[in-house]
C-alpha cells in the first residue's frame, strides 16, 4: 500500500471522544506510514476550533494539514436544504474532496458513519469509494441503533424508510470498504459478517507522564476559584449527556464522600441533550448539592487540561451506561487517580485483555422504592417505553426485551438505580444523603468498604499495566490501522451482508440488559 494522503471524515471537530482519537491516533499514523504521507485532509461539515487545528498541526511535525469545509457534511438534524439540495452537496463536496486526492492515491479515514447522523453523506462517501476504487475505513465509535431511535424519523423524512435502506448506507459491504469497531464485542459480529474486511481496533491511550506539578497546583487553585472553597473534587471527565448518568454519580459521591463537589468537564454539545442538562442544573441549584456541570464550558482563556483536572482532583467517576470504547477508564489510570466507576460488559473484557484491574468497578446500585414515588415512576415508564418502541419498525420492537422495572411483577421491589427515568432518579437524591445511604448500604455492600477508603483517603489507583502498550501504544495503532486498509482485490463481501450484520446488532442491543429509560427520550 503507498497511498500518500489520508483524509479524515468527521461530521464535525467539536470535544468530544471522536476528536480525541483522531488527534492522539494521526501522528503516530504519519510516522509509521509505509512512506512519508503527502498531507492529512479533514473534511467535515464546519471548521475545527482554530487553537484545535493549530495544536493539530503541530502535532503532526510538518506533515501538511488541509481542511475541507462543507456544511452538507454535518448532522442532517442541522441542516436547512431538503433531502435532493443535500444529496447535491453531499455529491458536489464528495467530488471536490476526491479530486484533490485521487491523483495522487489516498485512504479515506471515515468515524461514525454508524450513527447515523448523516446517511445522504454515509451511502455517498461509501459509493463514491466503490466506484473510485478507494480504499475506505469505517470507523464505528457508536450505533444509531443503540438508544437512538428517535433519529429514525430523520432517517425516513431523507428517504432512508426501511431497515434494510439504513444497514446498506452504514454497513455499506465493498471489496474496499473495511468496517471497524472500537471494542471486541461489536467487531466480532462485523467480522462474522464482513470476513476480511472488518477489525477491531481499540482506541489509542498512553501512560504518559504526569502534569507538571505547577500545572497540577494551578488546576487546584482553578478548581478552588470555580467552586468558592478547599472541598476535595471528584471528576467526572465527559460531557452533558444522558448516557453520562450524571445523577447516579452524584449520588456516589454524596454516599461515599459527602464533602467532595462532583464536577463534570464538557458542556452540551447537542441540542437534544440541553433538556437533561438544565434538570439536573435546576436540580442541584435547588437542594444545594454540591455539583458543578461542564466546568470548562466558560470562555475564560486560561483553563487547566483534562489530565490536569484529573491530576487535581481526588478521585475519578464514571457511571455512564453506555460507552463504545470507555477511554476515561484508562485516563483515569494515566493520572494515577482512584476510579469509582461501572462495569460496562461490551468493554469490561477488552479492558481486562490490555491488563488493567479496576479495584473500584461495580454492575449496579440498588435503590428501594420507598425512595422514589414506585407507582408513579412505573406509570411514566410503561408509557414512555411504549413511546420509544413506537419509534421503530415493527421488525426492529419484535426484538425489545423487557425493561427491568417493568418484568415479572407489579410489586414494589429494589431496583438497579440506572433502570430509573431521571425524574425518579433526581427523586431519590432529593432524599437526606444519610437517610439513603441508610436504606441502600444493605443493598450494595461493596459501597460500605469504599465509603471507609474515602473518607480516610485510601480508594486504590489503578496501574498502568506493561501488556497495555502491546494493544493501545501509538505504535501498535498505527500497525493495526494500516493491517485493516483493505487491498483493492480483496473479496467481496457475501451477498447480504449489510442486512445480516445489523440484524444479529439490533438482537444484541435491544436485549433487556441494554434498555435505560434515560435514553428513551430527549425530554426527561
Amino acid at each position: 500500500m503507498t497511498a500518500v494522503q489520508l483524509v479524515i471524515v468527521h461530521n464535525h471537530f467539536r470535544p468530544g471522544g471522536v476528536r480525541r482519537v483522531i488527534e492522539l491516533a494521526t501522528p503516530h499514523l504519519v510516522t509509521h506510514w509505509p512512506e512519508k504521507l503527502r498531507a492529512v485532509v479533514l473534511a467535515t461539515g464546519e471548521a475545527p476550533d482554530a487553537a484545535w487545528l493549530s495544536n493539530f498541526r503541530h502535532l503532526l511535525r510538518g506533515t501538511p494539514v488541509q481542511v475541507l469545509v462543507e456544511p452538507a457534511f454535518g448532522y442532517v438534524s442541522e441542516q436547512v436544504a431538503d433531502g435532493k439540495a443535500l444529496r447535491h452537496r453531499i455529491v458536489n463536496g464528495l467530488t471536490e474532496l476526491v479530486g484533490r486526492t485521487s491523483a495522487d492515491g489516498c485512504v479515506i479515514w471515515a468515524h461514525n458513519l454508524g450513527l447515523g447522523r448523516n446517511l445522504p453523506l454515509a451511502r455517498e462517501l461509501t459509493f463514491a469509494c466503490h466506484d473510485g476504487h478507494i480504499p475506505l475505513i469505517a470507523h464505528h465509535h457508536d450505533w444509531w441503533f443503540e438508544n437512538r431511535w428517535h433519529h429514525f424519523a430523520a432517517m425516513r423524512e431523507r428517504g432512508f424508510r426501511t431497515l434494510p435502506a439504513v444497514a446498506s448506507a452504514v454497513l455499506t459491504g465493498s471489496s474496499t470498504i473495511c468496517h471497524v469497531a472500537i471494542n471486541q464485542a461489536d467487531a466480532t459480529v462485523l467480522e462474522k459478517h464482513f470476513p476480511g474486511l472488518a477489525g477491531w481496533l481499540p482506541n489509542p491511550a498512553e501512560s504518559g507522564e504526569p502534569p507538571l506539578a505547577r500545572r497540577v497546583q494551578f488546576a487546584r487553585d482553578w478548581l478552588r476559584d470555580q467552586l468558592g472553597n478547599d472541598a476535595p473534587v471528584w471528576l467526572l471527565p465527559s460531557r452533558l449527556l444522558r448516557r453520562k448518568n450524571i445523577a447516579e454519580a452524584a449520588l456516589l459521591t454524596r454516599w461515599l464522600r459527602p464533602e467532595a463537589w462532583l464536577v463534570t468537564t464538557g458542556g452540551v454539545s447537542s441540542a437534544e441533550e440541553q433538556a437533561y442538562a438544565d434538570q439536573m442544573a435546576a436540580a442541584a441549584s435547588q437542594h444545594g448539592w454540591r455539583l458543578r456541570l461542564g466546568v470548562l464550558q466558560n470562555g475564560e482563556n486560561e483553563k487547566p487540561t483534562v489530565p490536569e483536572l484529573m491530576a487535581a482532583s481526588e478521585a475519578i467517576v464514571f457511571t455512564s451506561i453506555q460507552e463504545g470504547f470507555g477511554l476515561p477508564y484508562l485516563e483515569a489510570a494515566a493520572a494515577r487517580r482512584p476510579l469509582i466507576a461501572r462495569s460496562l460488559p461490551n468493554i469490561a473484557p477488552d479492558l481486562a485483555k490490555f491488563g488493567f484491574q479496576f479495584p473500584h468497578c461495580y454492575g449496579e446500585v440498588l435503590v428501594p422504592p420507598d425512595l422514589f414515588d414506585w407507582a408513579s415512576e412505573r406509570e411514566r415508564q410503561v408509557r414512555l417505553f411504549r413511546e420509544w418502541k413506537a419509534l421503530m419498525p415493527r421488525a426492529a420492537a419484535k426484538l425489545v426485551g423487557t425493561p427491568a422495572l417493568l418484568a415479572d411483577t407489579t410489586e414494589p421491589r429494589a431496583v438497579p438505580f440506572s433502570r430509573l427515568t431521571l425524574t425518579a432518579q433526581l427523586e431519590v437524591l432529593a432524599q437526606p444523603v444519610e437517610a439513603s445511604w441508610t436504606s441502600c448500604a444493605a443493598l450494595n455492600p461493596v459501597l460500605r468498604s469504599w465509603r471507609k477508603k474515602a473518607k480516610a483517603m485510601e480508594l486504590e489507583p489503578t496501574p498502568w499495566p506493561r501488556s497495555a502498550e502491546r494493544w493501545l501504544g501509538g505504535r501498535s495503532y498505527a500497525r493495526h490501522f494500516l493491517e485493516l486498509v483493505p487491498p483493492l482485490l480483496a473479496r467481496a463481501p457475501r451477498v447480504g451482508a449489510s442486512q445480516a450484520a445489523q440484524q444479529e446488532f439490533l438482537r444484541k442491543k435491544l436485549g433487556a440488559e441494554n434498555l435505560y429509560p434515560l435514553l428513551w427520550t430527549c425530554n426527561p
